[in-house]
């Protein structure tokens, strides 16, 4: 199956502002990648990319005063399957962790273990260890958060969500790895595409999403609160402790994204050798 996605993103500033981007493909899907996958901006400024140390590529550069404009449409193959469930996988003991695991037992910034732990112990402690408490978690959290765009705010935590019992995808995915850690599950928030394919269309269609996995009987897996059901054609973009280090754009002064459209829809091979076509006659024009 493949997947055209990307973006058109502005921000505006009033000063020369340092920017840190998490707007690439995570590492783990550019061999999937049919076409050229570059950021590119108007105006066209310096930057660089390098890769921070939860393994996602960032790229740093400098937002003009003014503002700036970020795009990016590429293709993307994905074999189309559903999210891998294992009802089996058991839940490892602490002890017997890897240490890279460690980290996503702690609290964050977004993901209050401390104010969270005694519910989670009173709502979890007698499911059964591995895959049924974590769905139980994903059970829960999906009932009781109601979604909603006008729920939405930057400063909202695990906590916030769990008492107003209403947010968006990030904050359905904070809570289910706040729960999880709380229990002993290493439990990390991802974020990346995530478009209508392969469900009926939503009145809400879905670009960018969170969503978080779980570390289970020696591996990581896929889970969606915000879903609650296995999907097809999720990107990965970057993941973290939570949407601090995952954020799409970090700016490091006053910014207002005055633009924000995503584009994640199924093609066909027809459809992408027309948009081949297509960009090879414009970088035939533009040598020209």
């Amino acid at each position: 199956m493949l997947i055209r996605a990307g973006y058109d993103i502005t921000i505006e500033t009033k000063s020369p502002t340092h920017t840190l981007a998490l707007l690439n493909v995570h590492p783990s899907r550019h061999r999937d990648l049919r076409t050229p996958q570059r950021i590119i901006t108007y105006p066209e400024v310096p930057m660089y990319d390098f890769v921070d140390g939860f393994g996602n590529v960032g790229t740093r550069l400098t937002v003009p005063e003014g503002g700036i404009r970020f795009t990016c449409d590429f293709v993307i193959e994905d074999p189309g399957t559903h999210d891998l469930r294992a009802p089996d996988a058991e839940q490892i003991a602490i002890d017997h962790l890897p240490d890279d695991a460690l980290v996503y037992l702690l609290g964050s910034r977004y993901c209050e273990t401390d104010k969270l732990a005694d519910t989670a112990w009173a709502l979890f402690a007698k499911t059964r260890p591995g895959w049924d408490r974590v769905q139980a978690i994903v059970d829960y959290t999906h009932e009781h958060i109601e979604f909603g765009y006008h729920h939405a705010r930057p400063s909202k935590t695990a906590w916030d969500a769990h008492q107003e019992q209403a947010g968006v995808c990030r904050d359905f995915a904070h809570l289910a790895v706040t729960l999880c850690r709380c229990m002993n599950i290493p439990a990390r928030y991802c974020t990346g595409y995530l478009g209508d394919i392969g469900v009926p269309a939503a009145p809400d269609p879905m670009d960018f999403s969170a969503w978080f996995d779980v570390f289970l009987g020696g591996r990581w897996y896929t889970l969606d609160a915000r879903h609650n059901k296995p999907r097809i054609g999720r990107i990965l973009m970057a993941r973290g402790r939570d949407a601090t280090d995952t954020a799409l754009t970090t700016t490091f002064g006053p910014s207002l994204l005055t633009n924000f459209t995503v584009v994640t829809e199924e093609v066909d091979a027809g459809d992408r050798d027309d948009r081949e076509a297509e960009d090879e006659r414009q970088q035939l024009q533009s040598a020209a």
